[in-house]
């Protein structure tokens, strides 16, 4: 039986970031999956289905690597983890804050952590 100590973090799946070769086509044809815009950048773009999971695409150029992101619910879960991560944590231009670290299988894992005020 695992120990809370073996517990590296946990949170909730909130997006799939991927690849997209032209961002503004991709984000026509998630609409059209039921998806709306919840942030868009040059750079990158978060798509909602209408249960709150995302989508972000990430063009060519994206500073962003694809990744799965697993949302905590408060800013102290954010730093714990980056703490034994041993990362640090990034505030982005979108309100949010999280750091990438290594997932499973060697794929990147991004935690995340929405402010209560995100999006108003």
């Amino acid at each position: 039986m695992e120990s809370n100590h073996d517990v590296r973090f946990t949170g909730r799946v909130d997006h799939l970031a991927v690849k997209s070769e032209d961002l503004q086509r991709d984000v026509d044809e998630y609409k059209r999956l039921g998806f709306t815009v919840e942030t868009q950048f040059d750079d990158w773009a978060m798509m909602r289905d209408p249960k709150g999971f995302g989508i972000a695409l990430l063009p060519p150029g994206s500073k962003h690597p694809p990744h799965i992101a697993l949302r905590v619910e408060t800013m102290e879960e954010l730093e714990e983890a980056a703490e034994k991560e041993g990362r640090p944590i990034k505030p982005h231009r979108d309100g949010t804050s999280s750091f990438y670290t290594k997932g499973v299988g060697g794929n990147i894992v991004e935690l995340i952590y929405y402010p209560p005020d995100f999006g108003s």
